[in-house]
């Protein structure tokens, strides 16, 4: 992997795995959703089952610039309710 490459790390229905293949760390939002899209609908990403529903509009992308010991990472993840108040029913 080369300087300007990053691992795709995605967490989708309960399931992680990575992109076979690196991407251009300096990809857009939307080119690396529609990448993990079309993955997951056809089922190459290790981990998760091939969903063709799979919609990651809604999803966020945290990037991480590489380190001595790992290199460049983007995650893409469900958006987590940190911060909201929720009411708890019984």
């Amino acid at each position: 992997m080369n300087d300007n490459e990053a691992k795709v790390n995605v967490t989708f229905s309960g399931a992680n795995g990575d992109l076979l293949e690196p991407v251009p760390f300096s990809a857009t939002d939307a080119e690396i959703k529609s990448w993990v899209t079309e993955a997951v609908t056809n089922g190459s990403v290790p981990g998760i089952p091939a969903t063709s529903t799979a919609d990651f509009s809604d999803f966020v992308i945290d990037r991480f610039a590489a380190t001595e010991i790992r290199p460049n990472l983007l995650i893409l993840r469900p958006k987590t309710p940190f911060g909201q108040v929720f009411e708890i029913i019984r």
